[in-house]
């Protein structure tokens, strides 16, 4: 099988029920903002498997978790590719929800408290961390406006709210298990 189709060459694209779409469609912009964000938390296991400086904490491994977020991405992303929601259809990741809520838990407990904005930084894969926080949070901006004209199940609003949350800790968590304190912006909103 060939990996290009030709059918795209004009700007649009195919939802799942075969119907076409403007290849800048808010539905395609969503679930491409979810494949983006996709691909950056790849690259933050990527990185996460290349820092052999030290053993890795049984406690809070994010790898296992990160793999299971890609997975569920994916299943979002088909649900918001499907043209015609029915509630029954809705997607339920209460599970995952939860786990990641532990995650971001177990993570907070081991960090010192938040008195200032964090600027984005650090080691790398804590700095991939923030990019995966605000790719994150882009797709809810994008899934938001998607729900003003089509159906969107109120689990994909909590999941990738809880999910934009979770990187930020992961983040923290990630500079400060390497030693590194963190920088923060010291002026408040003015």
């Amino acid at each position: 099988m060939k990996i290009y189709t030709k059918t795209g060459d004009k700007g649009m694209t195919s939802l799942c029920d075969g119907s076409r779409l403007s290849k800048d469609d808010m539905r395609i912009e969503a679930y491409g903002t979810l494949d983006e964000l996709n691909a950056n938390i790849g690259l933050l296991i990527s990185l996460l498997h290349a820092d052999t400086s030290k053993e890795e904490d049984p406690v809070v491994n994010p790898i296992d978790i990160l793999v299971a977020i890609q997975e569920e991405l994916f299943v979002i992303g088909g649900q918001l590719a499907c043209a015609d929601m029915k509630e029954e259809d809705y997607l339920y990741t209460q599970k995952l929800i939860k786990e990641i809520e532990i995650n971001i838990d177990k993570l907070s407990s081991q960090l010192p408290v938040q008195h200032h904005f964090v600027l984005p930084g650090g080691t790398l894969s804590a700095a991939q961390s923030h990019v995966c926080r605000t790719i994150c949070r882009r797709a809810e901006r994008r899934i938001v406006t998607l729900s003003h004209i089509a159906t969107v199940s109120p689990e994909i609003f909590k999941f990738v709210n809880r999910l934009s949350d979770y990187f930020f800790i992961l983040s923290r968590y990630l500079n400060n298990d390497s030693g590194l304190s963190e920088k923060t912006w010291k002026n408040t909103c003015r």
